[in-house]
């Protein structure tokens, strides 16, 4: 907004108050994992990410200015990422940066021609109360959990072996491939780590409902939970990968993600995890390879709030709830806040808000999103009055308009919807610029 000629004042509530998971004071801190997902230009996520490209995201091109190996996927070094982000809008004149939490939403209202609410997962109390009595019950929440990072220097690099899937796992002169670390098991292995994972005290010492957890970050032991091999064919997984140490593909294997640009520190991937910390370094360092592990996070589990998006917002991202008259100006909702998941989504949801903020403050509306593009469809399906019992949900193929004729092909499906997508993407940006919102090419 603030590029587009509009004086904006921005409040971020830390350090003046923090959460239990966020560590810094820098904007847009990624808490939970580093992956911004699949780049490959036919998936859901590779139409969202040519849709932030091509609309000139501030956010998406310093994740690319700050990307670390991830195999086909986007990971970024989130403490290179969030400085990049918080020295930009420190840069920025239009942008006055109040480092204070907001309590009052209806005095901020007051002194304003739009408010745009985009507190992430982990919305404030005193704020998740004053959208409570806004919307006239309580917002929807879920549980969300982040796994833990260890320090490169502590792993036993003599047993993990470099490999992304389905690559070799050495070039011709015996140089290590891929981007990922990965821990094999044999069978005796696996079977201890999960008695040992079962067995372990967890945080919030009781059984989750599945309607009580989003599905894309179960914690490990609630995978194992539901059967003893559910992690085997889920997260550790070992399809396309060979332990060099046996030529054979190993009964299970964890994935360790690069965590920063130097490679000094680990994630673990699909390891979001609800135990104690002194039971995640027990039962963690019985991983083969991790057991002198140093933790630099362990993982944490935390409650999520997100509004009934369905029931009150529009396309637009507009708060419409018959309390919102007494705000004084309209309240638009982006983020996980109003209902999307995943760190492109929130961006690109970020983007959306404040082009139909910009409109509003210019005096007309912004145009619509075309539904055969990644981000329109979710929002559809996310603002439609006919979604019941919704959960916050990333893009993905299952929430675009069927092709027409159908096609049968899987691969050749999603190439179709990435050319009409692309097709739809290009009139938007031409309407987006027609309407003075975006500058040409």
């Amino acid at each position: 907004m603030a590029s587009r000629g509009i004086p904006v004042v921005l409040y971020e509530m830390r350090p003046e108050r923090t959460t239990d998971v966020h560590r810094t004071d820098a904007c847009a801190e990624l808490v939970c994992s580093n992956s911004l997902k699949s780049m490959k230009a036919e998936s859901a996520a590779g139409m969202l990410k040519r849709e932030l490209d091509v609309l000139g995201s501030k956010l998406y091109s310093a994740a690319l200015r700050h990307a670390v190996p991830a195999g086909g996927a986007l990971a970024v070094d989130r403490n290179a990422f969030a400085d990049d982000v918080t020295a930009q809008i420190d840069a920025e004149p239009l942008i006055e940066l109040r480092r204070r939490e907001v309590t009052d939403l209806a005095a901020v209202a007051r002194d304003s021609a739009a408010v745009i609410l985009a507190t992430g997962p982990l919305t404030s109390d005193a704020l998740a109360d004053v959208l409570t009595s806004l919307v006239g019950g309580p917002a929807l929440a879920f549980y969300d959990a982040a796994a833990p990072i260890v320090m490169a220097d502590s792993l036993d690099h003599a047993i993990l072996f470099r490999q992304s899937r389905y690559e070799d796992a050495a070039d011709d002169a015996g140089n290590a491939q891929g981007d990922y670390l990965n821990a094999p098991f044999s069978k005796e292995e696996y079977e201890r780590f999960i008695d040992e994972l079962l067995a372990a005290d967890r945080v919030m010492a009781r059984d989750f409902e599945s309607k009580d957890l989003f599905q894309a970050c179960q914690p490990i032991e609630e995978i194992a939970r539901a059967g003893r091999d559910a992690p085997r064919f889920g997260p550790m997984k070992p399809v396309g990968l060979t332990d060099p140490r046996t030529g054979r593909r190993p009964w299970a294997a964890l994935q360790l993600r690069a965590e920063d640009a130097l490679g000094s520190c680990y994630n673990l991937v699909g390891f979001q995890t609800n135990l104690k910390f002194g039971e995640q370094a027990r039962v963690f360092r019985i991983i083969p390879g991790l057991e002198n592990a140093e933790f630099a996070r362990y993982g944490v589990m935390h409650r999520n709030t997100f509004l009934d998006a369905p029931r009150l917002l529009d396309g637009a991202l507009r708060l419409r709830c018959s309390g919102i008259d007494d705000m004084g100006c309209p309240v638009f909702v982006a983020g996980q806040l109003g209902g999307t998941e995943g760190y492109c989504e929130a961006i690109r949801s970020g983007l959306h808000a404040a082009l139909s903020a910009c409109a509003l403050v210019r005096g007309h509306e912004a145009p619509a999103l075309p539904k055969e593009m990644a981000f329109g469809a979710l929002i559809a399906h996310a603002t439609s009055p006919d979604t019941i019992d919704y959960q916050p949900m990333h893009v993905n193929f299952g929430v675009l308009p069927p092709l027409d004729p159908p096609i049968r092909n899987k691969r050749d499906r999603y190439a179709a919807y990435a050319t009409r997508g692309e097709r739809a993407l290009a009139e938007y940006r031409a309407a987006l610029e027609h309407a003075g919102l975006i500058g040409g090419m």
